[in-house]
């Protein structure tokens, strides 16, 4: 056996947890984001041997059904479905999902309750759950939970205030009854074997998706990615604690900088009495709603929110699913064949 296949055999005892879990070769989850994973992204992910997740988001119970039904029909190989927690129609969605026999359901944007996961889990579904600190991970697992992701601030979206690698040095240590997946600025095979050694069943990546060949982002979207180094993927801030405001990273742009207009002139409103307050935060949270669409779909890269981890200053070109697994594969492999396995 060459050094290379020993080192192989070695990165899929490190995965193999993961892969049994996700019921895939590569333990690498696609990222959930919206307007990017939809079907042609997420059935292209799974079919190469990752495992793809639908980005629910704000859709109703009908028009997640029909995007289940559309990506069963583009692959035979599992893939996931997240919700966002918040959704007011959550146990419906949860019901579409376990109609369409979905394998894993994966829960975000909040903590969702015992009752949640139980109807999951009750359907015959994998629930999959965000962990941003070790007390909320034991929670979960205690809630049911079958695996857990931890993300790190330098994902793209909607982010916690702790960094990937303090997560999981603060986390893998204490989690060992269920699989967990690390997310947040990962880019290469290297940082991704990094964490397995650590103890992860696998990875998630959003960011080295969005460019994919697959990926039905606006070429100007793509385009503003590629040309990105990792600095210019900075968090919002929050500029009146009156107004709480989850950062969001991405790309900077005019339309972030015209978010923190919106900020400062929505206080000022409030303060002149022309709004409420609760008037006042419903307006800074509507303003994300269709700033993302416009940028993934519209191509408005100055005006419409560009989010992206910071791992996109390693985004340089565009590649089909299959390629960027195998590159991902082959870098963690040299890493192993370098220091001997």
């Amino acid at each position: 056996m060459t050094n290379h296949d020993q080192a192989r055999a070695r990165l899929e005892e490190l995965w193999a947890p993961g892969c049994r879990f996700l019921g895939c070769r590569f333990a690498v989850m696609g990222g959930a984001m919206s307007w990017v994973s939809e079907r042609n992204l997420v059935s292209a992910i799974s079919s190469a041997g990752g495992f793809g997740v639908l980005a629910g988001g704000s859709m109703d119970p009908d028009r997640l059904d029909v995007e289940i039904e559309a990506t069963q029909k583009m692959t035979k190989a599992p893939f996931g479905v997240n919700l966002i927690t918040m959704h007011p129609r959550l146990p419906e969605l949860v019901n579409v999902c376990l109609a369409r026999k979905v394998s894993h359901i994966v829960f975000a944007g909040g903590v969702p309750g015992r009752e949640m996961i139980a109807l999951a889990k009750a359907g015959g579904a994998k629930v999959v759950c965000f962990a941003p600190a070790l007390a909320l991970a034991k929670r979960l697992v205690r809630s049911g939970a079958d695996a857990l992701i931890l993300e790190g601030s330098e994902a793209g979206g909607h982010i916690g205030p702790v960094a990937t690698s303090v997560l999981v040095q603060e986390i893998l240590p204490q989690v060992r009854d269920v699989p967990v997946f690390v997310a947040g600025g990962i880019g290469r095979g290297e940082a991704m074997l990094s964490y397995l050694e650590m103890g992860a069943a696998g990875v998630q990546l959003g960011t080295r998706f969005v460019v994919a060949t697959e990926s039905v982002a606006h070429p100007a979207f793509k385009k503003a990615f590629i040309t990105a180094s990792a600095r210019d993927a900075m968090p919002t801030v929050q500029v009146d604690a009156r107004f709480p405001v989850i950062p969001v990273r991405a790309i900077e742009n005019e339309g972030s900088r015209q978010f923190m207009m919106l900020q400062h002139d929505v206080a000022s409103k409030v303060d002149r009495g022309e709004i409420t307050q609760q008037e006042g935060h419903l307006t800074i949270e509507k303003y994300w709603v269709g700033s993302l669409r416009r940028a993934v779909v519209d191509g408005d890269v100055e005006h419409g929110s560009l989010m992206a981890g910071q791992s996109v200053g390693m985004v340089v070109r565009e590649q089909p699913v299959a390629d960027i697994l195998a590159e991902i594969e082959e870098q963690a492999i040299a890493a192993l064949v370098a220091r001997g396995g």
